[in-house]
């Protein structure tokens, strides 16, 4: 049974001084003092006296000086402010370590809820937390640290690693498998049937089979309500490091490469192959059987009928480079007065 304890309550900072802030993210402080306290982490618009914000895009340059922040973490190549500065060689990422301090989310104690349904034939590692109406099926085998929270649904055959993180609502159909920290947040479907469909003599559309698990790889994370669905034959694959937006669609067949990010409402269709360290912005849409090659950038709502090369910008439907995109985009915007000329020729 699940043990009621204090654990599963978030574990909160309200006071440390600068000097201990920068100690554990290794900057360097200038401008202020070291038993400087600080109570809190804000961004750079919003944060007052006693808080601690940081600054990575110089667009914000003029926010920061008429910040009321304590302290920012800067780069190290950043003029000088009056406030306290930590120097950092990496704001952001520093910015997200030291949120780590103030707040941590929840611990989960390791047990069963009464509640929970287990197959017997399922092997799950130690220091498991099963929530309130999980059920997991058959042949199930999960490793050590799991923590699987209320209503999560784990279908027959799927093989998880160390560290699984699944909240409520999360679902993982059969013969998929998980590797080593994978985190699903909620609503998320793993496993879900590809749309495949093939048209009888008579017209009719019948339903393909869809064979094919889903594979998430290492230290994948999938944010709320995105679906990863199973192939027909073969597999859809999500490499190590990738994380996947709210709302993101992966069709069947996919292959997603390693440390690529899938931002909000991303649409790849069956097939698609998109390589690593790729950033396919909110609602980017992919046709099926398109490569995006390595190092790709797609700007927010640009539509890819086509394969992509490595490195590239692009933007727009169809996707085509960015600067020339931004070009095309400044004259749409003079077509009438352009249009209204050539008239009056």
């Amino acid at each position: 049974m699940l043990a009621e304890a204090n654990s599963n309550r978030p574990s909160r900072r309200y006071h440390m001084k600068l000097s201990t802030i920068s100690s554990a993210l290794g900057t360097r402080i200038e401008n202020g003092s070291p038993e400087t306290e600080i109570t809190g982490i804000a961004g750079i618009e919003a944060a007052g006296p006693g808080q601690l914000t940081f600054l990575s895009n110089s667009k914000y340059s003029s926010a920061a000086r008429s910040s009321q922040a304590e302290a920012v973490i800067v780069a190290e190549d950043m003029p000088p402010l009056q406030t306290a500065m930590l120097r950092s060689k990496n704001p952001y990422f520093d910015f997200a370590r030291a949120l780590e301090l103030f707040y941590r989310p929840p611990d989960y104690a390791p047990g069963i809820h009464p509640t929970a349904v287990i197959d017997p034939s399922a092997k799950i590692g130690a220091g498991a937390h099963v929530g309130p109406y999980v059920v997991i099926d058959e042949h199930v085998e999960i490793g050590r640290g799991a923590v699987l929270l209320a209503h999560v649904v784990i279908y027959r055959g799927v093989k998880a690693g160390d560290n699984f993180l699944a909240h409520s609502h999360a679902v993982v159909r059969e013969f998929c498998r998980l590797g080593n920290n994978v985190i699903l947040q909620n609503g998320v479907i793993v496993g879900g049937d590809g749309y495949g469909f093939a048209k009888d003599s008579h017209g009719r559309w019948h339903k393909i089979v869809q064979s094919g698990p889903a594979i998430i790889e290492d230290d994948v994370e999938i944010q709320a309500n995105s679906c990863i669905d199973r192939a027909s034959v073969g597999e859809t694959r999500i490499s190590r490091g990738t994380k996947i937006d709210n709302l993101v669609q992966v069709g069947h067949g996919s292959k997603v490469g390693q440390e690529t990010l899938l931002c909000a409402q991303v649409g790849l269709a069956g097939s698609t192959r998109v390589g690593n360290n790729v950033i396919l912005a909110g609602q980017v849409g992919v046709a099926g059987h398109c490569k995006i090659g390595d190092g790709v950038i797609a700007t927010a709502q640009s539509g890819i009928p086509n394969d992509v090369a490595a490195k590239a910008v692009v933007s727009g439907y169809p996707a085509i480079d960015n600067k020339l995109w931004l070009r095309c985009a400044a004259v749409f915007n003079r077509l009438p007065e352009i249009a209204k000329r050539l008239r009056d020729k």
